[in-house]
């Protein structure tokens, strides 16, 4: 978590950084959640202290003003559940299995999967996930909105690619703007208020140097040329 926590820092500072994919070095697994042997020998303040840095490390990551994409490989479960759904889009390999199985331990999720989920596939679905502690297929996942696509296994990297290179053909900072824009917005009480925080972003594009070029680009017949400016 502490490594996690650094790489935001350091994605906050760089503002030259894009996109970013989130991905496993372990085969057959994105992230299999607590070390239930080591969770067993925690107290519970230490519990809750590593509770509230898996929130409060989650919520740093949701909050960078780049695109976050997972690359979801094998299983997502717990925590690395959540960590997926900090992102902003989750690609899995067709083995993948995600699933919330915390109140079979008598616990629920507690690095967002209560928050984030629901916001995701819809109070009612989220329950189900959640009740249960059933793990879904990458298909189910993609049926419900949970997972932007499904690939054959070992080629939700390539895929997350592919999104990325889309990405990040557009302007720089009609991308960030938008990902305030929508998420800001997502949490605004009504939809006048949210409608405000949309106008509020676009009124920030107005006079970068990108709009600009966006429009000559389209008028010229040609490919933009970005600066982030």
């Amino acid at each position: 978590m502490r490594m996690l926590l650094g790489a935001v820092e350091k994605l906050e500072a760089d503002e030259t950084v894009k996109v970013v994919l989130v991905t496993s070095s372990v085969p057959g697994a994105f992230c299999a959640g607590a070390d239930l042997k080591e969770r067993k020998l925690m107290s519970s303040s230490g519990v809750r202290e590593y509770a509230n840095s898996l929130r409060s490390t989650f919520s740093a990551f949701e909050a960078l003003p780049i695109s976050t994409i997972a690359v979801i490989e094998g299983a997502a479960l717990g925590g690395g559940l959540e960590l997926a759904l900090s992102c902003d889009l989750r690609i899995c390999g067709e083995d993948a299995t995600l699933g919330l199985p915390e109140t079979g331990l008598a616990i629920i999720p507690g690095a967002g999967g209560t928050q984030r989920l629901p916001r995701i596939v819809g109070r009612s679905r989220a329950k189900e996930i959640i009740f249960t502690g059933r793990r879904c297929n990458a298909s189910e996942a993609v049926m419900m909105g949970l997972a932007n696509y499904c690939v054959p296994a070992g080629e939700a990297y390539e895929k997350a690619l592919e999104l990325a290179h889309e990405i990040t053909q557009k302007g720089p900072l009609g991308i960030r703007m938008a990902k305030k824009a929508i998420d800001q917005g997502m949490q605004a009480a009504d939809m006048p208020s949210a409608l405000a925080v949309e106008g509020e972003c676009y009124e920030q594009l107005l006079n970068t140097e990108d709009r600009l070029e966006g429009l000559a680009a389209f008028a010229e017949r040609r490919k933009p040329v970005y600066s982030g400016k």
